[in-house]
């Protein structure tokens, strides 16, 4: 163990919106905590990932809070549950992803003076609607990240809009290229196109990812005589409020405009099938699913906004196309779609690279550890 890691072990808590969150990005930080000996606790929703967490070695706690929607008023009570859990926890230090943890897990982890580190995974809505429910959000914000020790964004223009609204102290804000993708896990196989040319969105079915958008650049596409597949692999979530109407779904499925792959577990046998990843999403942190198609070799076509164009760099590793414009998307998509073998493969090995330099998983945790240590000889 190196001269940083020398410190007495910690209670370390990490706080996300669902267990399966924290399952599917964060447990190699979490399995590099345990391994320095120190004790950590997740606390989150229960789910079907939960008994994972304890199996792997940490500690649950259940919260109630519903990730679908932003009600402040509503969701004031989560202050007196975080405040209650942490109580009881007493850490040494708390980790705070996603929104509501970032502010109400924050505040109930200040009045127990309880250090705090934040990552700022991606704005949600607040940032996209203008409205009384936005304003509340961003004083909100404003209020509760004058606590944490670190606050981590995934990309710079979350960061700079902070700082500009003055959100967030210079001092304490900082950049890591979002959760960073496993660069074993996601490997490059070798280049493959497939006879029929494959697009495939990887996401949640709710508006904000831009999923309309790619039906109706599917629908453009079939309609000028296009020969592809299109298929979208992520789960349904009819109950949220930008969520899109299982009867709605259905349509699509059963009239042959897209295929439908449900949820998996393991989305590294879908995206080696595909030959380009799509994500025409409205706003991101660092988008996962666009770090590891990129991972694995694969081009993508996504829009030109926060996260993505971090990820994806224009006739490079992809192609990027404007926000909210199907025309556009279609048209990138045909490009990728006559491309030829070359070219996508160059722009696969190109995105593999960019991840290898720039994504590196090993990094972000490493920044982590490293900022967890210096917080604790502060405190």
């Amino acid at each position: 163990m190196s001269s940083r890691h020398k410190l007495a072990e910690m209670r370390i808590v990490i706080t996300l919106n669902t267990s399966w969150n924290i399952y599917n990005f964060r447990m190699n930080f979490i399995k590099s905590l345990l391994a320095e000996g120190h004790e950590v606790h997740t606390v989150a929703p229960s789910d079907d990932f939960t008994h994972r967490l304890r199996l792997a070695g940490c500690v649950h706690h259940n919260v109630r809070m519903d990730s679908r929607g932003a009600n402040p008023l509503k969701d004031l009570g989560l202050i007196i549950e975080f405040f209650l859990i942490y109580r009881r926890i007493r850490p040494d230090i708390v980790l705070h992803y996603t929104i509501k943890p970032n502010i109400y897990g924050t505040l109930a982890a200040a009045v127990l003076r309880i250090p705090v580190i934040n990552n700022v995974c991606g704005l949600g809505t607040v940032f996209l609607n203008k409205g009384i429910v936005s304003w509340i959000a961003l004083k909100m914000y404003q209020w509760s990240f004058r606590y944490p020790k670190k606050v981590f964004f995934q990309n710079p223009d979350d960061y700079k809009l902070f700082l500009e609204k003055g959100l967030v102290s210079a001092s304490t804000a900082d950049l890591v290229p979002g959760s960073g993708v496993d660069l074993n896990r996601f490997y490059q196989a070798p280049f493959r196109r497939g006879k029929r040319f494959t697009f495939l969105l990887i996401s949640r079915l709710i508006t904000d990812k831009g999923v309309f958008e790619f039906i109706e650049a599917v629908r453009k596409l079939k309609a000028a005589g296009v020969e592809a597949h299109f298929q979208i692999l992520g789960p349904k979530d009819p109950l949220h409020k930008r969520g899109i109407k299982l009867k709605t779904i259905d349509e699509w499925v059963n009239s042959g405009l897209i295929e439908y792959l449900g949820t998996t577990e393991d989305v590294r046998t879908f995206i080696h099938q595909a030959d380009c990843v799509v994500l025409p999403s409205y706003r991101e942190g660092a988008p996962r699913t666009l770090l590891e198609a990129a991972s694995s070799g694969k081009p993508i076509v996504a829009t030109d906004v926060p996260g993505c164009h971090q990820v994806v760099v224009h006739n490079h590793n992809g192609l990027l196309c404007e926000l909210r414009n199907s025309d556009d998307l279609a048209d990138k998509m045909n490009s990728m779609a006559t491309m030829d073998e070359q070219a996508l493969q160059q722009m696969g090995e190109n995105g593999r690279r960019k991840m290898e330099l720039e994504f590196n998983e090993a990094t972000v945790i490493e920044k982590y550890v490293q900022t967890i240590h210096s917080v604790r000889k502060a405190s």
